[in-house]
């Protein structure tokens, strides 16, 4: 089955949100640093203080963006500056708004065209008050016809909760949607394990990181067994084309 064929078969499309359909690193002549480097410490222990001990930031239990980014800082390093702490808030805050605002044009290609084809569309986002603040200058928000923002609603993925609160939204069943996205945070296997289907897609990453994308791995996940799918005579909506999955999955 093409993707193609798979699309039309489902009633809704439910989109993860960074590394999916943008990234930080999508946008173009944004040279401020990342948050690791203006605080000099190293990025795999931030990545770990992001991804697996920063829960309550995730699920809207810290809303203070300061205070986020204080905590993780000096989980690391304890002497940082309240004043450097500062800096690297502010610049985090407008290096997220950047990717809402000016999201890749093929991305809001795709998710137009689902949109005008009838499908329900949705967005799960793993995302804390800072990530996702800028939301309402999004060009295609919208096309989305639930979005969900771990921090607004209490959970996030892996959580079944989610994506049930999610499909609730839609008015449809497992069986009717497809979730598109990078892999991160577990949420394929979480989604399939609900009898969605999945589509890995990481085509920001491979554009922009593409030390971080890995070639030769299957291109969709269908539940409950994984299938490779050829990509010829696949015509997918630009952003869709020839998905492939992330080392990391995250931001």
């Amino acid at each position: 089955m093409s993707l193609v064929e798979l699309l039309a078969r489902k009633r809704a499309v439910i989109f993860d949100l960074f590394h999916t359909l943008t990234a930080l690193e999508a946008i173009t002549g944004d040279t401020r640093p990342l948050t690791h480097v203006m605080l000099g410490v190293d990025r795999n222990a931030w990545d770990q203080q992001l991804l697996e001990r920063s829960r309550e930031r995730l699920i809207g239990l810290k809303t203070d963006p300061y205070a986020i980014i204080r905590d993780m800082a000096r989980a690391l390093d304890p002497s940082i500056p309240e004043e450097l702490i500062r800096r690297a808030t502010d610049n985090r805050l407008g290096r997220f708004a950047t990717s809402l605002q000016q999201m890749p044009l093929e991305a809001q290609d795709a998710v137009r065209a689902l949109k005008r084809s009838g499908r329900r569309i949705g967005l799960i986002s793993n995302a804390d008050v800072m990530e996702m603040a800028a939301w309402a200058d999004c060009p295609i928000r919208d096309q989305f016809d639930s979005t969900l923002f771990s921090c607004e609603v209490g959970c996030a993925k892996p959580e079944p909760e989610i994506y049930r609160r999610s499909l609730r939204e839609l008015g449809v069943s497992p069986a009717e949607a497809v979730f598109v996205g990078d892999g991160g945070s577990r949420e394929l296997r979480a989604a399939r394990e609900l009898g969605i289907t999945t589509i890995l897609y990481a085509g920001i990453i491979r554009k922009y990181s593409p030390e971080q994308s890995p070639p030769g791995c299957p291109t969709l996940n269908s539940s409950p067994t994984p299938r490779r799918v050829g990509a010829a005579g696949n015509k997918l909506p630009s952003g869709l084309r020839s998905p492939r999955p992330s080392a990391h999955g995250q931001r």
